[in-house]
């Protein structure tokens, strides 16, 4: 699965069916854990930080966190930058904007993009339809300007 130019980790297209579940797989467990943190933390961390968080919950090993927060890096989900001997990381996007990105990656894999819409909005909440509906507005007005 290719990646965007640009660097920013969408993939470029959705090709064979491998290709489209691991699209629409999205993180790794580690990847996810990972990632939660650094949203969560809504600052940058070094993977000591990580490492002993995750400890709390179970026993992961210092390299592993290394080794995929690196990967994270190379797929474009995190920049890092070297402070000490330490690199720091964060994320390159925020969890709404990944979460927005497998929307609109699974969309995309659906040979009827208005049904898959009708079946989505059918399992939404009234207040999730009132947040859809302000964001179309918004979309609109933008459109039309």
């Amino acid at each position: 699965m290719g990646r965007d130019p640009a660097g920013e980790g969408r993939p470029r297209s959705v090709g064979s069916a491998r290709e489209t579940r691991a699209v629409l797989r999205g993180f790794g467990d580690l990847e996810a854990e990972i990632m939660d943190r650094l949203w969560s933390w809504g600052r940058p961390a070094t993977v000591r930080e990580v490492v002993d968080d995750l400890q709390r919950e179970r026993a992961v090993a210092y390299t592993t966190v290394t080794t995929v927060a690196d990967i994270l890096h190379t797929k474009g989900w995190l920049r890092r930058d070297k402070v000490g001997r330490a690199w720091v990381y964060e994320p390159t996007c925020t969890r709404e904007a990944y979460t927005a990105q497998l929307m609109h990656q699974a969309l995309e894999t659906s040979p009827d993009r208005a049904g898959a819409l009708l079946h989505f909005v059918d399992r939404i909440t009234g207040d999730e339809a009132s947040a859809l509906l302000a964001a179309l507005e918004q979309v609109k007005a933008r459109d039309t300007e």
